[in-house]
C-alpha cells in the first residue's frame, strides 16, 4: 500500500531538516582565532571538513618571523605533524598484512633477532605500544644539542637493541616511538623500499596528497615548510631543531591541515585499508588503539590522533557517523592546543564556549620589587633570579640564557605557558620570602636569599 504525503507536509519536513542541520558559528570561530593571534597565543592553520568538503579553514601567525620579516602563515603551509606519522605507519603496516606479506602474530625475532625479547613481541603489540620496547634516546653531549644531529638507521637499531625491555610483551601498555621506528625499519625490509618511497607509493599518490611527505633534512622554507618559535611575552624566538631522522616512522613526516583532513576521510571510506584493517586501527586497549587515540568532544567519540616536538604540535580527529575531519598544525605552542580544540569543537557543536581574554592582571611597581630577588630551594644548588622592568616581572632559571617574563593571574600568582592545560605557576609569599613553583609534576618551595 502506497502512502500519499502532502506537498504541506514535505515543505514542513524539509524546513525542520533544514533548520536541524549542523550550522556552524564561523563568525565565532574567526573571533576565536583572532583572539589567539593579536594576544600571541598561537600561531597555527586549521581544516574543518565533513565528508571530504571542507566548511572552514583559518591559518593564523607566521611562517617565518624575525627583525625584518614577517610572513604570515597560510593554508598552503606545510608543517611537521610529529606522531600523526604513527597512523600511516600502522595504516602501511596493516596493508602489508591485507597482501599477506606479514602477519600481526609475527614475532619480531622474523626481522631483527637482536632486539631483547624479539622472540616474544609480535607486530600488533608494537601497534599497540604494548611491546615493552622502551623509548631510546642518544647520551647527551654537553657541547651541543644531540637531537640536531642526524642519526642513520643502523644507529637507531643498535640503540634499541641495547636497551633493557620496560616490562614483558602484552603485560602492560607504554608508549613507545622507537616501536613505531622499529615498524618502519620492518615496512622498509618487506617493501624493499625506503620509508618515504613506501609512502608516496602506498598512501600519498594514491590519494592525491601533494603536500605530504616524510621530512629527510631541517626545516626548509623554500618548500613553503613553517619554521617554529617560541613566545613567552617578549616576541617569537626561532627553536632548534630535532632532526627528522631522530623521529623517523614515528613522527617525521609533514603535511598540511588539508591533506591531514583527506588522509582521514580517506582511511575510513575504505580507500587506504580495509575495513577489518581500519577496525583494528580502532580497537582501543589502555586508550590506545593501533596508531590511533580516542577523543571525546561534546559527548561524542573522535578516531586519531596528536603530534609534536620542539614546540610545533598538530592534532587530526575523525567522527565516523558525522563524516566530519577536524586538522590544527601549529608551528608554536602557547596556548595549550588540548584547549584550543575543545574551543573550536565547543563552537563547531554550538555549546556555550566563552573566548578566553587573555588579560593580565595590573600590579603595582612597589608589589613587584618585593617578589624581586635571587631563589633557592633547600635541596639543590639552583637559583632562580627574578626580576623587574616596567611592569612586568622576569624569572631567570638556572642555567639559562635568557629571563623569561611571568604573566600576572592575580596581585601573588604568575604563570608561563608552555603548551601544558596549566602552565608554570609562580606563587609569592612576601611576607614569607618564598617563592612556590607548580607544574604538572608537582611543586617546589624556593627561599629568597638576604
Amino acid at each position: 500500500m502506497k502512502i500519499k504525503i502532502s506537498h504541506a507536509t514535505l515543505l514542513t519536513l524539509a524546513l525542520f531538516t533544514a533548520g536541524y542541520a549542523q550550522t556552524l558559528d564561523k563568525t565565532k570561530l574567526d573571533q576565536f582565532f583572532d583572539r589567539l593571534a593579536e594576544k600571541n597565543k598561537a600561531m597555527g592553520s586549521l581544516t574543518i571538513a565533513k565528508d571530504g568538503a571542507v566548511l572552514y579553514t583559518r591559518a593564523i601567525g607566521y611562517s617565518q618571523a624575525n627583525e625584518t620579516e614577517k610572513k604570515p602563515l597560510t593554508a598552503a603551509n606545510r608543517f611537521r605533524i610529529g606522531s600523526i606519522t604513527k597512523m600511516f605507519t600502522a595504516a602501511m603496516i596493516l596493508q602489508l598484512v591485507e597482501e599477506g606479506k606479514l602477519k600481526l602474530t609475527d614475532t619480531l625475532d622474523k626481522f631483527f633477532p637482536q632486539v631483547p625479547n624479539a622472540g616474544k613481541i609480535t607486530i600488533v603489540q608494537i601497534l599497540w605500544h604494548r611491546s615493552g620496547i622502551p623509548n631510546v634516546k642518544r647520551e647527551q653531549n654537553s657541547q651541543r644539542n644531540v637531537n640536531t644531529i642526524p642519526v642513520t638507521k643502523d644507529e637507531m637499531l643498535a640503540l634499541i637493541a641495547k636497551a633493557t625491555p620496560d616490562f614483558e610483551p602484552d603485560t602492560k601498555h607504554s608508549y613507545s616511538n622507537s616501536g613505531y621506528q622499529i615498524l618502519g625499519l620492518i615496512l622498509e625490509k618487506v617493501t624493499g623500499k625506503p620509508y618515504g618511497e613506501a609512502l608516496k607509493e602506498r598512501i600519498t599518490s594514491k590519494i592525491g596528497l601533494a603536500n605530504t611527505y616524510l621530512a629527510t633534512g631541517n626545516i626548509d622554507v623554500s618548500k613553503n615548510e613553517a619554521l617554529t618559535y617560541m613566545n613567552f611575552g617578549d616576541g617569537w624566538k626561532p627553536v632548534s631543531e630535532t632532526h627528522p631522522s631522530i623521529l623517523f616512522s614515528a613522527g617525521a613526516i609533514v603535511s598540511t591541515p588539508n591533506d591531514m583532513a583527506k588522509f582521514i576521510q580517506a582511511l575510513f571510506d575504505g580507500k587506504i585499508v580495509s575495513k577489518a584493517s581500519l577496525d583494528q586501527m580502532k580497537t582501543i586497549r589502555d586508550g590506545e588503539g593501533s596508531g590511533m587515540e580516542p577523543f571525546t568532544f561534546a559527548g561524542k567519540t573522535f578516531y586519531g590522533h596528536t603530534g609534536g616536538a620542539d614546540n610545533y604540535g598538530a592534532w587530526l580527529m575523525y567522527q565516523p557517523e558525522e563524516k566530519l575531519a577536524v586538522a590544527y598544525t601549529t608551528n608554536a605552542k602557547v596556548y595549550p592546543v588540548g584547549d584550543i580544540m575543545k574551543g573550536i569543537m565547543d563552537i563547531y557543536y554550538n555549546k556555550p564556549f566563552q573566548i578566553p581574554a587573555f588579560e593580565s592582571v595590573a600590579i603595582s611597581t612597589e608589589v613587584l620589587d618585593k617578589y624581586v630577588g635571587v631563589y633557592s630551594p633547600p635541596d639543590a644548588p639552583v637559583k632562580f633570579t627574578i626580576t623587574r622592568q616596567g611592569a612586568t616581572l622576569y624569572a631567570q632559571p638556572p642555567g639559562a640564557g635568557s629571563a623569561v617574563p611571568l604573566e600576572a593571574t592575580a596581585q601573588d600568582k604568575f604563570k608561563i605557558d608552555n603548551g601544558t592545560p596549566a602552565g608554570i605557576v609562580f606563587e609569592f609569599d612576601a611576607a614569607k620570602n618564598q617563592m612556590t613553583i607548580k607544574r604538572s609534576g608537582g611543586q617546589r618551595v624556593f627561599t629568597k636569599e638576604k
